[in-house]
């Protein structure tokens, strides 16, 4: 039975990317504007007093002056670590001993898998996030409970088995072959279900051996509609480290390239601290890289240069990286990102950071064609903003004298409270 809807309100729609241009020319809110939903697709955008006269028999949904926008698109996270986010204290290696392998060793169990999956989807709806890349743990329970969740709620998400053969706790460890016995058995369940896509998933340079290394490039090669994602430069230590793993490679992004792990549709978490050979290539390859801003304080692991990787051209997309990101929130990871990029000299607009949340982070994932913009043929996955949330942000927006001043403070003190209604595959989904 097809299905029919009106949502009116202001819309925040982009022309262009704002990165590549003026900011003001490339994205803009239109009021009193009107979507037409059917089947789980926006199919018409207009005037809302038109559209409502073309189709008086469509149910609305009217927001009035909130502001609707693309659902919030987080690129790199980590289910598995939702109970245990905001620990306290450490860098990254020490953090990964003393607390995440601990929590993942917890995923062996199906039935605790699946409370977290459920957990970390309910907490992200929360806050306005209708599709997310994630790890998952070496476990495949824990790929079966996130992808489960998925399903029955509708969500576009991506994620994967992570593995790992060295450098973690027995109980955390797989092998070169299960590693990929269990990857491809679980795409081949998963991959392109619904609204589901697998993401091939070493966890990093160090927790994998040279021949799982091989194995997940050859994976990778035999599906290559898949992503795969990674981490990458994320701490200098974590390079040094590297560097002893493997003393042949010419920098840390060539322990992937050697192995085939270095494409198009790579995904690489953090890359704060790249050389310039690694700039030129991840550029040459079209790979994308994601920013992780409240990761990047909370662990003390650098200053991502958004601007000058932008103005490389490098594709970009911006994540909570929970749980070494200290929120579930991407209101909050923009205005972390702001703030990152403040400290390289450079003022973020309002527009870059919304696209960078929504169209930017899809066209990181190579899902630029169906999410994070609202246009005629996507689906229907959006936020609606209530810009005057609280008494502090309402008191600052009242004076705006233009829809960008008055969007700000929203990014920059909005939580929870400012994500007034989420849209998922058409229908409103509850918090």
């Amino acid at each position: 039975m097809t299905t029919t809807r009106l949502v009116t309100g202001r819309l925040l729609r982009f022309s262009a990317d704002p990165f590549a241009g003026d900011p003001l020319a490339a994205a803009r809110v239109e009021t009193d504007a009107a979507m037409l939903l059917q089947d789980g697709h926006i199919v018409q955008i207009g005037q809302a007093g038109q559209l409502r006269a073309a189709h008086p028999d469509a149910p609305v949904t009217d927001y009035g002056t909130r502001l609707i926008v693309p659902g919030f698109v987080d690129a790199h996270a980590h289910y598995p670590q939702t109970a245990m986010i905001a620990s306290w204290g450490k860098r990254l290696i020490d953090w990964l001993n003393i607390y995440t392998f601990p929590e993942e060793m917890r995923f062996a169990d199906p039935a605790y898998a699946a409370g977290i999956a459920s957990r970390y989807f309910d907490l992200t709806a929360a806050h306005g996030t209708t599709t997310m890349c994630s790890f998952c743990t070496i476990h495949p329970a824990s790929v079966e409970a996130f992808f489960a969740q998925a399903q029955t709620r509708r969500q576009r998400v991506v994620a994967g088995k992570t593995c790992m053969d060295r450098n973690a706790p027995e109980g955390l460890r797989d092998t070169a072959q299960s590693a990929y016995d269990d990857s491809k058995a679980l795409l081949g369940r998963w991959h392109g279900t619904d609204r589901i896509s697998y993401a091939i998933t070493p966890r990093f340079s160090p927790t994998s051996t040279p021949d799982q290394l091989e194995a997940m490039g050859a994976l990778w090669a035999e599906h290559p509609d898949c992503l795969m994602q990674t981490h990458l430069s994320e701490q200098t230590d974590e390079i040094a480290w590297v560097r002893d793993l493997f003393p042949q490679a010419r920098d840390y992004l060539d322990t992937y390239e050697a192995f085939g792990l270095l494409g198009g549709r790579g995904l690489y978490g953090h890359a704060i601290h790249l050389e310039p050979r690694e700039r030129d290539r991840l550029r040459e390859t079209g790979a994308g890289l994601v920013h992780c801003p409240t990761s990047n304080t909370f662990i003390g692991s650098g200053l991502f240069d958004m601007d000058g990787l932008m103005r490389e051209g490098h594709r970009i997309g911006l994540a909570t990286d929970t749980g070494g990101g200290s929120s579930f929130s991407m209101l909050r990871t923009m205005a972390a990102a702001y703030e990152i990029a403040q400290l390289r000299g450079r003022a973020l607009h309002p527009a870059e950071l919304l696209w960078l949340a929504t169209a930017g982070s899809a066209q990181a994932l190579h899902m630029g064609d169906r999410i994070g913009r609202l246009e005629q043929g996507f689906e229907a996955d959006f936020v609606v903003l209530d810009l005057a949330s609280t008494p502090a942000i309402a008191q600052r927006a009242a004076r705006a004298e233009d829809p960008w001043e008055e969007i700000f403070p929203t990014i920059m003190m909005g939580d929870d409270r400012a994500i007034h209604a989420v849209w998922i595959d058409g229908e409103e989904a509850t918090r």
